[in-house]
């Protein structure tokens, strides 16, 4: 039996630091019976260590004469230093740095084999304007949307022009996760402020109308050299709650979850599931994602977003819609360690 070192990363300087925690605790959590995985997990701390349970600091580096990649402790001391070897990683960091790529380009650049899309897919997709452009260039339905570059009058202008015509907007910093720096705005004095708000987080900002719709999300991930789309569950929110970061993991949240979304009739869901593997496949993904939608009180079904690290959490929509369909997390994550150490 082969064994696979296995580098469980959770952390980062981001916003979503909290979340990306629990979802390494349940992915650590699912895979440790696994006989042939041997799983390191380590916490990315600002300053670029790596800290184990036992509180040591490392690095990650390769051996200089094997090339074979290793955690090395001890702030990377050649004396009295300990190594682990590394066969694989999970980069498990929602937000900044991990679907917004960066950890992928560093992983690329060492050739170590990792969970995931690679780097120039996730860089799209965490950027919500790049991902609405491909999303058009591929002919796929998403909401209508302006982009902002500053703000400038003219910038401004653009965004008082936009409320004025939809009554209701969202303003949303490009390259957050998990609703952070997502603004529910009805009057220009609260537009201005959340604009200040989001160009604080990103160097673009979305503006979308709100829309009266169901929120819909598939899983859609590899399995076996086959593309899996799950069929649709569906995030119910009180009427006038907007699904916020607090409302999506806080423990009085109000929002309920079903895995299996009701009312849907075949074509909606057919189309669901196409225009996923449509935006998996023409964006390049890899391995996992969560794709979510709008589906409008008028039928009109529109792309809301793709995240190429879901949320892994004891109650997060994608492990459950996974299982759902009948595939366990564990046996997916073990299928492609095996298959990308082979």
């Amino acid at each position: 039996m082969t064994l696979h070192n296995v580098l469980l990363m959770w952390g980062g300087a981001g916003a979503e630091h909290e979340i990306s925690q629990l979802s390494a605790a349940y992915i650590e959590q699912s895979i440790a019976p696994l006989a042939d995985i041997n799983v390191l997990s380590v916490e990315l701390l600002k300053d670029g260590y790596y800290k184990n349970s036992a509180g040591e600091l490392g690095q990650l580096l390769k051996d200089t004469s094997s090339g074979v990649p290793q955690l090395q402790f001890d702030k990377g001391s050649r004396t009295n230093s300990t190594t682990w070897p590394v066969d694989f990683v999970i980069p498990c960091f929602h937000g900044f740095p991990g679907e917004s790529g960066d950890i992928q380009s560093m992983l690329e650049l060492m050739h170590i084999p990792y969970l995931g899309c690679h780097g120039e897919a996730s860089i799209l997709c965490f950027n919500k304007v790049s991902t609405k452009l491909w999303l058009d260039a591929l002919g796929i339905p998403n909401t209508p949307y302006i982009v902002l570059s500053s703000v400038e009058p003219q910038q401004l202008a653009k965004a008082q022009s936009a409320l004025q015509q939809w009554q209701s907007v969202f303003v949303k910093a490009s390259s957050q996760g998990s609703s952070v720096g997502c603004y529910q705005v009805e009057d220009t004095e609260a537009l201005n402020d959340c604009l200040q708000k989001a160009f604080a987080l990103s160097p673009y900002v979305l503006i979308e109308p709100s829309v009266n719709a169901r929120e819909l999300e598939v899983a859609v991930y590899e399995y076996d050299g086959e593309l899996v789309v799950t069929l649709p569950g569906e995030i119910v929110s009180p009427e006038g709650v907007f699904y916020t970061y607090e409302e999506k993991y806080h423990e009085d949240s109000r929002t309920e979850t079903q895995v299996v979304a009701e009312n849907l009739s075949c074509e909606q869901i057919d189309l669901i599931k196409r225009y996923a593997a449509e935006a998996f496949r023409g964006l390049k993904l890899r391995h996992l994602s969560r794709i979510d939608y709008f589906l409008t009180h008028d039928g009109m079904l529109y792309i809301n977003e793709i995240n190429t690290l879901p949320g892994l959490t004891p109650i997060s929509m994608f492990p459950k819609m996974m299982q759902h369909h009948g595939h366990q997390f564990a046996d997916f994550i073990a299928g492609i360690v095996r298959c990308q150490h082979s």
